[in-house]
């Protein structure tokens, strides 16, 4: 990318990130779904706030997009302390951790994205300064090295991962508050998309709303990100109101169906269905078939294919349901029977 080319984009992508900041709700009331967990962490929070300590570790579970960032500004907030951010994969060095735990204020909530790719050598680090808030370092090399032991305030760790199971036993252990956020029914995703409407001034209709809300996948995250292709295209072509007609064909323009599943997704089923009979086939000559990374399919399409029901996982790979033959209009092969020999 020549600078040129950077001055141009760099305005526009530093005001399409502020305007999904401010899409996020500020405040716990202002979080849409998720009931029993929102009703968990206001009662862990008036707790903590009535006793003047630092709220339990959390550790906050699911699929990308159902707000796992967003609650953990909303803990900072709620419990007005300051917020550090950061990522898993940022944290290269015992030194990286040791940088932010020891410039922490009192109470502060500290937040670590994707920390199912933390390096397992760097684990180690944490479960001192998770539970007695001390941190040892390393001064000096060779025989004439020692440790000192810092003290660290009293802090809360937010974790937030797409992959539990990557975690290991003891730092999973550590958190004394862990929960998994699911999918949202449409009823909360037309809520959402109701509510950003508002704050984008945008004049939405209910029937736009459900029609959006329909095809997010049970992801505010992808009918934010809808709301705002089908707020062009009715910009263009619809006078500005974004109604039922409106949000179809805009949703038909950007290829993503009645059950939101978009071209790639379908690219992956017809490519089951149709080049390998149905299955199973292995994820990595999937990828290969549709052109796409292995981690991708299995961490950002598959997940939702397999809830909806249209593949399945077997010892041999991925396997098509009669639903995916259903979906694509392709009549389903017959039972294979017991091989004769």
């Amino acid at each position: 990318m020549t600078d040129a080319v950077a001055r141009i984009q760099t305005p526009y992508l530093l005001e399409e990130d502020e305007l999904d900041r401010s899409l996020r709700p500020r405040r716990l009331d202002e979080f849409v779904g998720q009931e029993t967990l929102r009703e968990q962490l206001a009662v862990s929070i008036e707790a903590a706030s009535a006793r003047g300590e630092a709220l339990d570790h959390v550790l906050l579970a699911g699929p990308p997009g159902l707000g796992k960032t967003s609650l953990a500004q909303i803990l900072s907030a709620e419990l007005e302390v300051p917020f550090v951010q950061t990522a898993g994969p940022a944290l290269e060095r015992k030194g990286d951790i040791a940088a932010f735990l020891t410039a922490l204020e009192p109470r502060s909530v500290f937040f670590v994205d994707e920390i199912h790719r933390l390096a397992r050598t760097l684990e180690e680090t944490f479960y001192p300064a998770m539970e007695d808030r001390r941190l040892p370092i390393t001064v000096g090399q060779g025989a004439g090295a020692r440790v000192v032991t810092l003290e660290l305030p009293p802090f809360t760790l937010v974790g937030a991962t797409t992959r539990t199971g990557l975690l290991t036993t003891p730092l999973r252990d550590r958190f004394g508050i862990q929960a998994r956020l699911e999918p949202y029914v449409t009823a909360e995703l037309a809520t959402i998309v109701r509510r950003s409407a508002a704050i984008l001034e945008i004049e939405l209709e209910d029937g736009g709303a459900l029609a959006i809300a329909a095809r997010s996948r049970g992801t505010p995250r992808v009918a934010n990100r809808l709301l705002k292709r089908v707020r062009d295209f009715a910009q263009v072509r619809m006078e500005g109101v974004v109604s039922a007609d409106a949000a179809h064909a805009a949703l038909e323009l950007l290829e993503v169906d009645e059950r939101g599943l978009d071209r790639l997704d379908r690219e992956i089923l017809s490519v089951i269905c149709v080049k390998f009979d149905g299955g199973p086939v292995g994820l990595s000559t999937l990828a290969v078939a549709v052109g796409e990374e292995q981690d991708t399919i299995e961490d950002v399409y598959e997940p939702y294919l397999l809830q909806e029901g249209l593949i399945k996982r077997t010892p041999r790979g991925r396997a098509a349901t009669p639903a995916a033959y259903e979906h694509l209009g392709l009549e389903a092969p017959a039972p294979r029977g017991p091989a004769l020999f």
